[in-house]
């Protein structure tokens, strides 16, 4: 990240961003990383980072030749973001051939897999098909399958290709956590109301859209709702606000709260993440404002 002119590094990334906030909300929840790392000392730090976080690391995977992809985040005056990628030698590409059936298998009908538009993107073109393969086994067996909508232009080889892959996410998918902004440049949609219509012809039993300081729009079995969002009057870095709504929502939502009680908790999770600069704030400023 661009901090006044200065490269600040850290970790990060859209389902580990949302990880790291779910396990510190609800701390009762066995949380993993599925990835793949190298073997430097970058990846090690990463490992150890995770291990700090209180995220399970049995699913990080080391690969023999590969490192972490790199990004980076620029911010402007209102804390909006531009990125730029360096992915192309990412261990995480390989991360499917690394999930056999065994691994599978040793997953537990009540958990949850969660993935996103940029974990579609990453992977090896020649390796998605595999990944539909492994997600029809685990909704066979009882999992629930929610899909985060994040959409990077960038990092698809075609929108072509992109749309299909969301195609399939939205085939599978029990819960969605859209925006407009991620699903209009590949389906047309205009409005939070025009999202949810397009996702209920695939059948998705929870449908929850973001639409940064505007009120949340639901649809849980059918039943539409607003919800209201008291707006953050300072906004330093959006970086990773609906990473932190995802993750915080899907535990408020495992933990048997209410769609309007999930949703509540999440956004304000969110408001204190966009006040901060970068995608994780240090974990005792966030327990503290979390609890304030």
């Amino acid at each position: 990240m661009l901090d006044n002119g200065d490269l600040r590094q850290s970790f990060a990334g859209d389902v580990y961003n949302s990880a790291v906030y779910l396990k510190r909300c609800f701390k009762q929840f066995d949380t993993a990383l599925f990835t793949a790392v190298g073997n430097d000392k970058l990846s090690q730090r990463m490992i150890a980072r995770l291990d700090e976080e209180n995220l399970n690391t049995e699913f990080v995977f080391k690969h023999p030749d590969k490192t972490l992809g790199l990004y980076m985040i620029e911010t402007d005056e209102s804390g909006e973001r531009s990125f730029s990628y360096w992915r192309n030698d990412s261990a995480a590409r390989k991360l499917v051939n690394f999930l056999d059936d065994t691994l599978v298998n040793a997953l537990n009908p009540e958990d949850v897999m969660f993935f996103s538009g940029i974990s579609l993107a990453v992977i090896d073109e020649d390796t998605r098909e595999r990944f539909w393969e492994i997600i029809d086994t685990l909704k066979d067996r009882g999992l629930k399958i929610i899909f985060d909508s994040n959409y990077r232009p960038r990092l698809w080889s075609c929108v072509q290709e992109a749309k299909y892959q969301y195609e399939q996410a939205l085939a599978h998918a029990d819960m969605i956590l859209p925006s407009v902004e991620d699903l209009q440049p590949l389906f047309g949609v205009g409005n939070p109301e025009e999202l949810v219509a397009f996702c209920r012809l695939y059948d998705i039993e929870e449908i929850v859209v973001k639409d940064g300081p505007n009120s949340v729009l639901s649809s849980y079995q059918g039943q539409q709702q607003y919800h209201q969002i008291i707006p953050v009057e300072k906004v330093i870095d959006t970086t990773s606000a609906g990473d932190a709504f995802n993750g915080v929502y899907v535990g408020a939502r495992l933990s048997g709260k209410s769609v309007d009680e999930a949703v509540k908790q999440a956004a304000c999770a969110a408001g204190v993440v966009i006040q901060f600069a970068g995608a994780i704030v240090p974990y005792d400023h966030f327990m503290k404002a979390i609890k304030a």
